[in-house]
């Protein structure tokens, strides 16, 4: 059996390490773009519920700073 050479194990045990690293490095990744698929979910449905509310208050803006007469002619239209 051949004795083994300090500087080529130094070398497998650094390959082995970058090796573990970059596969690490992969799953982490993989990880994180499934995570970013489910923000990005979350954040379609948040935009569209901010959406909505903009729309309500422009409705309760436009009903607070209405003249009455205006206000009871739209009402009875929706009647």
């Amino acid at each position: 059996m051949k004795p083994v050479n300090p500087f080529e194990m130094i070398v497998v045990i650094v390959l082995i390490c970058v090796g573990a690293g970059v596969v690490n490095n992969y799953f982490r990744m993989k990880a994180n773009r499934q995570a970013d698929a489910a923000s990005d979910a979350d954040m379609d449905q948040v935009l569209g519920e901010v959406d909505r509310l903009k729309e309500r208050v422009r409705v309760l803006e436009k009903i607070v700073t209405d003249q009455e007469r205006q206000l009871s002619e739209e009402i009875r239209k929706l009647a």
